[in-house]
């Protein structure tokens, strides 16, 4: 498969700048979110602080939380971007490599196969 794929210089260079435009995207969604996990203002009854809790949660410290989640995104996205940079070989064989990641950083896709047809 991999001497039937060949991908042109100016691709895998458009490759790079794309990847390299999501990953700032990223590195800013990753700076919100290391002040979700500052909840205040719920008040002091017991539900108010369980509230806050369950908000502290989904921004951090499990691996569904928003932080953890964007940075599996930012890992993953390095590494495909890394593979196209060295000239695509090292994409071709890593792509299930990377595509397993990406499958089990959003468990709601199913098998995946949204994400590996969409690259």
């Amino acid at each position: 498969m991999s001497e039937a794929t060949r991908l042109e210089p100016e691709v895998i260079t458009e490759i790079v700048r794309i990847c390299d435009v999501m990953l700032e995207e990223f590195r800013s969604s990753a700076r919100v979110t290391e002040k979700l996990s500052f909840t205040s203002g719920f008040g002091d009854f017991d539900s108010a602080q369980q509230l806050a809790a369950g908000y502290r949660r989904k921004a951090a410290g499990t691996p569904e939380s928003a932080k953890e989640r964007v940075e599996q995104f930012i890992e993953v996205l390095t590494q495909l971007r890394d593979a196209f940079a060295t000239g695509g070989e090292a994409f071709l064989d890593t792509e299930s490599d990377w595509a397993r990641q990406l499958a089990t950083t959003d468990p709601d896709s199913g098998t995946g196969n949204g994400h590996q047809s969409a690259q």
